[in-house]
């Protein structure tokens, strides 16, 4: 048997089609997963992500422990402690799967040269993603900056290799120390905060075996077929619920991928494009690292927001007065994720109608979600604002009533998240400032306290169409990539 090893687990929280695991699977290994917040910054697991971290490292826990290799949970620098424990263990190298984030990658780089100044190794492996992200370029030799190439690119590459079987029995080494009990981590809401994340659990099972359920529920034929309608359908389950899971990498995208290409064949390509769509928000993050804070078009570097703390307090709240956006709004508070057309919806109505700066956005996402993906949220934030490499037209402004009566035509959504609004007849759910006032009062006392809408839509429309035409007739003269 040859020299021990470390796993060190950061965004790959399973045993099935994880390549750094698969890498050591018949020597002597310790798993380890290192709590390290200050070399995140201000990307810090922060709100609902603490919560899923919690269960899902439980999970991952269970799963090693009873594969013969327990996890050793760690607080603090990571890269000294790693260090060190190699030492410690006699390790001749720490398998990982690399990230994209550019405090991960300073991390990684530290850490290699601390460990070869040892005569010892990082090994790290594409363990989150499809492809590396520097690992395809435009003809120009380019990153993309757009999404369409990118996808008909990577397409073009054909399907990635299958995913790796999970391993049987590992050969699990002592740790010098017991680590700490996750609850040490204080990764779950205690008092006197209230419980916020009552509602989680619910919806969701955090962990590798959950991740797998909801895959195979999804990944069915009838199911993706009707993929590219019902995903637009915030009242029904359309969509694939994978998105924590991928976050979390509790499932990788392989074994989405390949389980939707059994299920459906060609009937799978629309959702494979949104698999397609996070390897490009990453693809993006790796070579723009500044796109999580600052415009990367530099003619919106100085748009003119006009930041409102009501404005945005209403809007976090859920109390805008468009329903469609306050069911969202209330449905992320509720159980820490929202639609995806009506995160749409809601950031354009936030950073248009109300002109407040997507970063802001970007931040009550971050925390408020439990698929708060550094990558995917800056890039989706800043297609929406206009200010992405890749970005909605600056002339696309929602219309959120249009929005909600195309979407959800019965109201079944905003009923169930907007309950003041559950009775309202139909052809006022989505306008219930026009209804008379004997339909009001049959909706019961909440409508009557429903608030009015914040803004007005068409001069609201007017003046974020005005600001970003100037922020377009300053573009042609940006250096920005093919």
């Amino acid at each position: 048997m040859t020299a021990p090893a470390i796993v060190w687990f950061r965004q790959d929280l399973r045993l099935a089609d994880n390549p750094a695991l698969h890498a050591v699977r018949d020597r002597p290994v310790l798993p380890v997963f290192v709590l390290d917040e200050a070399a995140m910054g201000e990307l810090a697991y922060r709100g609902a992500a603490r919560w899923w971290l919690h269960h899902s490292l439980a999970a991952l826990s269970a799963s090693l422990a009873a594969s013969g290799a327990p996890l050793l949970i760690l607080r603090g620098d990571a890269v000294p402690l790693l260090a060190e424990l190699a030492r410690d263990v006699g390790a001749a190298e720490v398998q990982a799967g690399w990230l994209v984030e550019p405090w991960a990658r300073a991390q990684e780089a530290a850490l290699s040269a601390r460990l070869a100044a040892e005569g010892r190794a990082l090994v790290l492996h594409a363990s989150t993603h499809l492809m590396r992200p520097d690992g395809i370029a435009a003809a120009s030799g380019r990153p993309y900056t757009v999404y369409a190439p990118f996808a008909k690119k990577a397409l073009e590459r054909g399907d990635p290799p299958p995913p790796l079987e999970a391993p049987g029995r590992l050969h699990g080494l002592a740790a010098p120390s017991p680590g700490l009990a996750l609850s040490a981590l204080d990764l779950l809401p205690r008092a006197p905060v209230p419980d916020w994340a009552a509602g989680f659990g619910t919806v969701w099972t955090p962990g590798e075996a959950g991740a797998l359920a909801r895959l195979g529920r999804f990944a069915r034929r009838a199911r993706l077929r009707a993929y590219p309608e019902s995903r637009n359908d915030p009242g029904i389950e359309g969509s694939s619920g994978l998105s924590p899971h991928l976050r979390w990498g509790e499932v990788s995208p392989r074994q989405v991928w390949h389980s939707a290409r059994s299920a459906g064949a060609e009937d799978a390509t629309p959702f494979l494009r949104e698999i397609l769509w996070r390897e490009f928000s990453h693809h993006l993050l790796w070579h723009r690292p500044e796109m999580g804070r600052e415009a990367l078009r530099p003619a919106f570097r100085d748009f003119p927001y006009a930041p409102d703390r009501a404005l945005l307090r209403a809007w976090q709240r859920g109390r805008t007065g468009f329903p469609i956006v306050d069911a969202g709004m209330r449905q992320l508070w509720r159980i820490g994720w929202m639609h995806n057309r009506v995160r749409m919806i809601a950031a354009s109505l936030l950073v248009k109608h109300l002109l407040q700066p997507w970063q802001d956005g970007a931040a009550w996402f971050n925390d408020t979600l439990v698929d708060a993906d550094p990558a995917n949220n800056a890039a989706s934030w800043q297609w929406i604002a206009g200010s992405g490499t890749d970005a909605s037209p600056y002339f696309r402004v929602f219309n959120p009533t249009l929005q909600g009566e195309k979407f959800d035509p019965d109201g079944v959504y905003v009923r169930r998240w907007v309950p003041e609004l559950a009775r309202m007849p139909a052809r006022y759910i989505h306008r219930p400032w026009e209804a008379p006032e004997a339909a009001r009062r049959a909706a019961g006392p909440g409508a009557a306290d429903y608030p009015r809408p914040v803004v007005e839509h068409a001069a609201a429309r007017e003046r974020a169409l005005a600001a970003l035409r100037a922020a377009a007739r300053r573009a042609p003269a940006e250096a920005v990539p093919p």
